[in-house]
């Protein structure tokens, strides 16, 4: 049998319909699933509540998957997963308490685009008013905004494809950095990748508490229950590879030489060129200004320092670079809208 032709089901036992052990009744959670989906959009986040029922004794979850005309679909990995539901049958439920959307891609590992079924739209908008929340996985933004979802909200999605969300839906205030976002109460965004589990686990910190999703962050062998907050990419990251290797090889020194003075004309002189004209060519390269781009990564391993230390503020700006405590106030104020100290209350990973 070849991969193509694997099958996975993320069918769940059967739920007991007597009240005396249905009380209370599980939070049903409904994922979208279609040909091309991304797996582990599906599969991530149903493991978070399987967990989650296997840690508190019972069933306070269960998971359904929804398809255009139900039986199976092929992922995007060519593994095929078997459908609980139609999409149609959804309708005869008594209730869906999360409507999870997952999402797919063009598969194009440079210049990725989502892909959006209008089948899939239509099902998610008249299916989203009776549902208790909303939650997007990846570019499964993209089929939320389609169906009208997130117009007047900020939302989130991976990366790769944040400009193309905000380009297509102008309505809707794309923030690309955070690992996962919540607008109006009900509507969650998230992150790409393994980002679906950070998602999963503070719906599950939603409904239970802290507690329940640290305890299922620990069977997952997670380091970190990472807030909403944090940016879902580095620095480097969020400036693709240039066409020049100079300027790549610059930015891995500057990486390497944060704490030193990293003039303009100091890093001109090392590409041999005019500062003028090095400027020119590395703000066309990467998109932003040799000064800016020092500085996000000075913010990003104060960040770094800040989450997995116990050092001191005054140590913290030295070490990052920013020089002084009133400076890594400010560029933190400019880049992340709060201050390191409260950075670090959320964030620090120290037991």
């Amino acid at each position: 049998m070849s991969g193509c032709d694997r099958q996975l089901s993320l069918q769940t036992p059967p739920v007991s319909r007597d009240n005396s052990l249905m009380s209370p009744a599980p939070h049903r959670v409904v994922t979208a699933v279609f040909p091309g989906v991304d797996l582990l959009d599906v599969t991530g986040p149903a493991e978070v509540f399987s967990l989650a029922s296997r840690a508190a004794g019972r069933q306070p979850y269960e998971v359904l998957l929804a398809a255009p005309g139900g039986g199976t679909v092929t992922t995007a990995a060519g593994v095929r997963i078997a459908a609980d539901l139609a999409f149609d049958d959804v309708d005869a439920l008594d209730r869906v308490d999360t409507l999870l959307v997952p999402g797919a891609s063009d598969g194009d590992p440079h210049r990725p685009r989502a892909v959006v079924d209008p089948a899939v739209v239509d099902w998610v908008r008249r299916t989203a008013p009776r549902a208790g929340r909303v939650a997007s996985v990846c570019v499964g933004a993209h089929v939320l905004a389609a169906a009208g979802l997130l117009d007047g909200l900020t939302a989130t999605t991976h990366w790769s494809t944040a400009a193309q969300l905000a380009a297509e839906h102008p309505a809707v205030t794309v923030d690309p950095d955070p690992i996962f976002v919540r607008s109006s109460g009900r509507v969650w965004t998230g992150a790409g990748i393994s980002a679906c589990l950070d998602l999963s686990l503070a719906l599950v910190a939603d409904d239970h508490g802290e507690a329940a999703a640290l305890a299922v962050a620990r069977s997952l062998v997670m380091y970190l229950k990472r807030q909403g907050g944090q940016s879902q990419f580095s620095v480097p990251l969020a400036h693709a590879g240039s066409a020049r290797r100079d300027i790549d090889d610059l930015r891995l020194w500057i990486a390497e030489h944060l704490a030193e003075e990293l003039t303009a004309a100091e890093m001109a002189a090392r590409m041999g060129l005019s500062e003028r004209q090095f400027g020119r060519v590395f703000r066309r390269q990467t998109g932003t200004t040799p000064a800016a781009y020092v500085e996000q990564a000075r913010v990003e391993a104060a960040r770094r320092l800040l989450e997995t230390t116990d050092l001191p503020l005054p140590r913290v700006a030295a070490d990052s670079g920013l020089g002084s405590v009133e400076t890594l106030h400010r560029a933190f104020r400019r880049r992340l809208g709060t201050g390191p100290g409260t950075y670090r209350r959320r964030f620090r990973t120290l037991a």
